[in-house]
């Protein structure tokens, strides 16, 4: 399994040049005529004299009876406890913990799941609940196949987004902060449009640039990339093209290509992204999101925000280059857009050290 769809934009591009969308200051700067955070967001690069500070809050799960786990030596009081909820019929897997304080809702990218928050849930959990759900589709979650509900395209970010804000209502039952990775970003986003006063706030990283977008793609790119996705959707290679990558040393490759330190690719963590995508449904969702060209780009949902954007992003992203990224910083709901050095496309697993006093920092602005 991957992580990202820009993993697979090779097989894509192979014979294509493209021109990413650049977002410019004139295309992306959208007057709020009500908005406080229309401030230019400020570009920095964290250093390791940032520091935090904080309204110490104590944090707490909700009870029922569920399976717990202690997920870091360094957090043994927070336990990590997993349930189930079923939303529309499906049965739906959440991580979550703590006690009291604001509400976070951590959502994960393509390909993974909610056990990619494990370095953060422990530790932020000392001061805000915390729930990390699977997307349907994806973790441990139900895989519903299209084609069998006879609804194509099933796994949209209005999908997702409606799925968040049931989760909000359902089992939150308060507002909440969406942190968000890569295709979670734009989830978190499309949830915030849909329903704006669920969303408190959204902290992006290394939100998904969408290259294989049909805006993004060049004119005479679109006839080759529309029967490449038919094959792979309609035909035996699809499912031949997902046996091949779901294997430990094609997902271990993968994460090597998008974390910059690679020991933090363990064989753990190959566990943990693999073994969720071996399970029945898991290559129908992947064949089926990577032909999905179409739905929101991140440009066009930034705009729409009513509340506090921050973004992130590791410098040493090869999928989502920062130089792209950047861009996101002159909307004027995105507060600040920071720089991570030497980070790859999953800060928050790969630094979460970084990532997680930067999550306390811009909830305790904003509570």
């Amino acid at each position: 399994m991957a992580i990202s769809t820009s993993s697979t934009t090779s097989l894509v591009w192979l014979t294509t040049k493209r021109t990413p969308f650049i977002p410019t200051i004139s295309t992306c700067r959208t007057p709020q005529k009500s908005n406080h955070y229309n401030s230019r967001a400020v570009f920095w690069t964290l250093s390791d004299e940032y520091s935090t500070h904080h309204h110490p809050i104590r944090c707490s799960h909700p009870s029922s009876s569920s399976t717990s786990t202690n997920v870091d030596s360094s957090c043994t009081s927070q336990q990590v406890f997993t349930r189930n909820w079923v939303w529309r019929n499906y049965k739906i897997r959440y991580q979550c913990s703590g006690e009291d304080g604001p509400c976070l809702i951590l959502i994960h990218g393509f390909g993974a799941n909610s056990d990619h928050w494990r370095k953060n849930i422990p530790h932020l959990a000392k001061s805000h609940r915390v729930f990390a759900i699977d997307l349907i589709g994806y973790g441990y979650s139900e895989k519903p196949n299209p084609r069998d509900i006879g609804i194509t395209p099933f796994y949209t970010f209005e999908t997702w987004g409606s799925q968040i804000n049931d989760f909000c209502a359902q089992i939150v039952k308060d507002d909440a902060f969406f942190i968000c990775n890569s295709i979670g970003g734009l989830v978190g986003l499309q949830a915030a449009v849909m329903n704006p006063e669920i969303c408190k706030g959204i902290f992006l990283l290394n939100i998904s640039l969408r290259k294989l977008h049909i805006k993004n793609q060049p004119w005479y790119g679109k006839p080759f990339i529309q029967a490449l996705q038919t094959v792979l959707r309609y035909t035996s290679l699809g499912k031949t093209f997902f046996n091949s990558v779901a294997t430990p040393n094609a997902v271990k490759n993968i994460l090597s290509q998008c974390y910059y330190d690679t020991t933090k690719v363990t064989d753990e963590l190959v566990e943990k992204i693999l073994q969720p995508g071996l399970q029945p449904g898991a290559a129908e969702v992947f064949l089926e999101f990577i032909c999905y060209s179409d739905g929101p780009l991140p440009e066009e949902l930034l705009p729409q925000m009513k509340c506090p954007i921050l973004i992130g992003w590791g410098d040493k992203d090869p999928w989502e280059p920062i130089e792209l990224g950047k861009a996101y910083g002159n909307f004027d709901t995105v507060e600040d857009f920071v720089v991570l050095p030497n980070v790859g496309h999953c800060p928050q697993d790969e630094a979460p050290d970084i990532v997680n006093p930067l999550v306390e920092a811009f909830v305790a602005r904003h509570i």
